[in-house]
């Protein structure tokens, strides 16, 4: 049983001491500030740098150097087939098969590539659920694919509003939204994470509540990849996509991901075809027909980018080692430290904006300073300035995500004393 919380530096160096995953810290190029580590609860925007990247990408230098197009087929990881090495690691993080998993392009791209296949309105079914304050991304995409397709957003884009304290949202919403609005949905488009409040949903009871209504299921997983246990697989979702440069920590604008249930594996559906996605066994025959890969890769449209995908086959096999299961524990037990000095230490000067219950969130908690935004904008530049590092949320959150790979509880009480000197100051 993990021992009770103090608040305390000797306290707090003793589970890092016990930390079965706290080496992996040591993989990790920590921030500088003022000739120290700075604290870096800011993975979930930008994960950092695993040490082994430099020389991953480096050794692809390398090869390009000395081998030319032979690349393509000679050296350790030949590049004809290096979009296969980071599979099994992409599914055994979101618990998928390998076939369902694709790492290609970003996630605008790809949310757009499944769009075409999985977003195909009726005069009688033409609508798409997102949440409200969804990320932009997300809103933008499925607007343009609403006019795109001769519809209108302001009849055919329903906004999914939170019900709950700060704005999260509980299954019964979205079941009461289904119940209304289901006959006219065609797709069904969530967060695994919602970005600003951290909230977690389930994946599974959305994806059935919204089966039962004969909707496509899409999850927006940006948040979610590399920071919770996912069952994509068993969830049935029909399709999902990601990025990697945030928990996966593959650098900005990474090379990001694709999930499309195994039912569709095969299916004729429409798709914008790209060379990449035709059948590998014929596609150096050059034809003039598109036949497409079974699975996920079937979507892919070009060649996969070689130094992009070097990062995130290094961070998968540091996934791969420090598991998901392990990771998820860590996680529970830092941000439960972190929301438990809120909630004891600065109850005065902090709100939690993410849920309480520990299965409806990841490794960030999202919170508002008493006093409004302007004492919370205060706040996030007085932290900013002494090496803490989150990110700012308008209108008026900061989230704060100790991410298991690299955070300490010492960077979560860090975190806590910097609050309470400011609000002594302030």
């Amino acid at each position: 049983m993990f021992p009770a919380y103090e608040a305390n530096l000797d306290w707090a160096h003793a589970q890092d001491a016990a930390d079965p995953l706290g080496a992996f810290r040591d993989e990790f190029l920590i921030p500088p500030h003022e000739g120290h580590d700075s604290v870096y609860f800011c993975g979930n925007s930008l994960g950092l740098q695993p040490r082994a990247v430099r020389e991953a990408v480096n050794a692809e230098l390398d090869y390009w150097g000395e081998l030319g197009v032979e690349g393509h087929f000679k050296g350790r990881l030949p590049w004809m087939d290096y979009h296969e090495f980071v599979r099994d690691g992409l599914a055994e993080v979101v618990g998928a098969q390998p076939s369902e998993v694709v790492a290609m392009n970003t996630l605008g791209v790809n949310l757009h590539l499944m769009m075409v296949s999985f977003y195909r309105p009726t005069p009688e079914r033409h609508a798409i659920l997102i949440e409200a304050g969804a990320f932009p991304t997300d809103r933008y995409a499925v607007e343009s694919q609403i006019r795109f397709h001769g519809f209108s957003p302001a009849l055919s884009l329903i906004e999914l509003q939170g019900d709950e304290p700060n704005g999260t949202i509980s299954l019964a919403a979205i079941e009461r939204v289904l119940a209304e609005h289901g006959s006219r949905i065609a797709l069904v488009m969530l967060p695994g994470v919602q970005y600003r409040s951290g909230q977690a949903l389930d994946l599974k009871a959305i994806t059935e509540l919204a089966h039962q209504h004969g909707c496509t299921v899409s999850f927006d997983l940006a948040h979610a990849v590399g920071n919770l246990p996912l069952q994509l697989h068993d969830s049935g979702a029909d399709f999902a996509i990601w990025c990697s440069y945030k928990y996966l920590n593959s650098g900005p604008g990474a090379v990001g991901g694709a999930f499309v249930h195994e039912r569709h594996a095969k299916a004729v559906l429409p798709r914008f075809a790209g060379w990449w996605g035709h059948d590998k066994n014929t596609r150096f025959q050059m034809g003039p027909e598109f036949v497409p890969t079974a699975g996920a890769d079937g979507w892919q449209l070009s060649n996969p980018p070689i130094l992009a995908l070097a990062p995130l086959r290094v961070s998968l096999e540091i996934f791969r080692r420090a598991g998901m299961a392990r990771l998820r524990e860590k996680s529970l037990q830092l941000t439960g430290y972190l929301e438990w000095l809120v909630r004891t230490q600065l109850e005065n000067v902090l709100d939690v904006v993410t849920p309480a219950e520990s299965e409806r969130r990841g490794a960030q908690l999202s919170i508002r300073v008493i006093g409004g935004r302007e004492r919370g904008r205060a706040l996030f530049e007085y932290l900013m300035e002494h090496g803490i590092i989150g990110d700012w949320r308008e209108p008026d959150v900061i989230r704060i995500s100790p991410a298991p790979l690299y955070n300490r509880f010492a960077d979560c009480l860090a975190f806590a004393e910097a609050v309470q000197a400011w609000s002594h100051i302030g």
